[in-house]
């Protein structure tokens, strides 16, 4: 599992999205996938069994299709740019995702690239197809778009994000220069790595009818609660939270904070465990694995925890030191109450 997926959000597309580009590109394979459950299936009113998420990977780039429903679609602001070796293999590549899709530049000669080509496919998901014939690094790269509110923002997001991440840097900027298409000092390509894997980011003044939105997120998979926390509370610093470990950042960028022992408990096999887990998922704005791992093994979130109102009115989290009370071994210490649907940075 690497450090960073990107999440697609679609209206129950993710298994024909999948077959669409396993058509279209040499190495993608399928990794797992899950179903709504009895409790998911309620908040995203999606029918019970369905497919919910599906995990897969293109050219070393991880990816999960997630069958959100209709409320938000991918846009230009974040594109995969798809560095080929040739010409030829542009074009392959440009024909086969623009099936009935839609072009936003023509495969052609740039002055910035011998053969390039902008597509939106058929879902919504754009890609920057560019000849690097000396690329050494990533096949494949997510690339940000500022645009409106924060257009010129670019490299200001850069030095956020590799200031969060360990094993970053901003790795390359070109600059627009007076009498180029935007303003001057706007950034008109630039490289960053956050963690080891490879970004790139660019600004755009002009009027766009998109921004940064749900319809695509990155993820970040952590191994501690340390971890969730640091990457939580950093990111959403000027931002604004959501549930099931979602959130906003100051520049409109969304992210999930994943623990990887989340993986692990939605792959058991075991139909109740995975009832439960997802259950407790679904009450949780920033993840607690505690909480998880007690719903894992012994129901202890969606049973002991149920209050009369619901799991819609109240989900009270406990955490840290054991204790017993009546031979009962029970967590507590610091105590945190997350209210449904509000909002809590903590």
């Amino acid at each position: 599992m690497k450090n960073f997926s990107t999440c697609i959000w679609l209206d129950d597309q993710a298994e024909e999205l999948f077959n669409f580009y396993q058509g279209v590109f040499k190495n993608a394979k399928r990794l797992r996938s899950s179903n709504y459950t009895e409790a998911s299936s309620k908040m995203a009113g999606r029918p019970v069994g369905s497919l919910m998420t599906l995990e897969f990977e293109i050219e070393g780039q991880e990816f999960m299709a997630l069958n959100g429903g209709p409320m938000f679609k991918p846009n230009p602001s974040i594109s995969f740019t798809i560095c080929c070796q040739t010409a030829a293999e542009v074009d392959e590549l440009f024909n086969k995702l623009s099936e009935g899709g839609q072009v936003m530049m023509p495969a052609d000669t740039y002055p910035f690239s011998e053969r390039f080509g902008w597509v939106c496919d058929k879902y919504g998901v754009n890609w920057q197809i560019n000849a690097v014939p000396d690329n050494s690094s990533a096949k494949l790269v997510p690339t940000l778009m500022f645009v409106g509110a924060v257009a010129g923002r670019a490299e200001e997001a850069m030095k956020h994000y590799t200031s969060i991440f360990a094993n970053s840097k901003i790795v390359s900027i070109t600059r627009y220069e007076e009498g180029e298409w935007d303003k001057p000092g706007y950034v008109k390509h630039a490289t960053f790595e956050l963690n080891g894997e490879r970004f790139m980011a660019q600004d755009s003044g002009g009027p766009h009818a998109f921004s940064f939105n749900e319809g695509i997120s990155f993820i970040i998979n952590c191994k501690t609660q340390e971890e969730v926390n640091d990457f939580w509370t950093k990111l959403c610093d000027g931002g604004r939270p959501s549930q099931c470990g979602w959130l906003t950042d100051k520049f409109g960028v969304s992210w999930q904070i994943v623990p990887t022992v989340l993986a692990d408990m939605m792959a058991d096999g075991d139909p109740e465990r995975y009832e439960r887990v997802v259950n407790a998922l679904m009450q949780m704005t920033k993840l607690d694995i505690a909480a998880l791992k007690a719903a894992y093994d012994h129901g202890a979130f969606d049973d002991s925890m149920r209050f009369a109102g619901g799991y819609e009115d109240f989900v009270l989290v406990l955490h840290a030191e054991r204790f017993q009370i009546e031979g009962q071994s029970v967590q507590i210490g610091q105590c945190q109450a997350d209210f449904f649907n509000v909002a809590d940075c903590s």
